[in-house]
């Protein structure tokens, strides 16, 4: 689903430059929610923390940052962009 959310970012872009609108998406990995506390207190907390290579998952405010950022003007250039806020979740070697 991440992946057509990309496409859908970049398509959505293209068609909606001309009209000067700006989109853009942010795709975080784990995040400290109450929603996900289970997961993270249980026997898989130290391995999604661990897929991290800070050994965390995500605050909140750090996957909003990127969004408040996306939405300012310090971003216009950035139309079509999809910002990874995983702490290098998604780089496996």
């Amino acid at each position: 689903s991440k992946g057509a959310l990309n496409s859908l970012t970049g398509s959505l872009a293209q068609a909606l430059g001309r009209f000067k609108i700006r989109v853009a998406g942010v795709a975080p990995g784990f995040v400290r929610t109450e929603m996900a506390a289970k997961a993270l207190e249980g026997p898989r907390g130290d391995g999604i923390r661990g897929q991290s290579t800070w050994d965390r998952v995500a605050e909140p405010e750090e996957v909003a940052a990127a969004v408040v950022f996306l939405a300012g003007d310090q971003a216009a250039w950035c139309t079509g962009t999809v910002i990874d806020c995983n702490g290098a979740s998604h780089l496996r070697c």
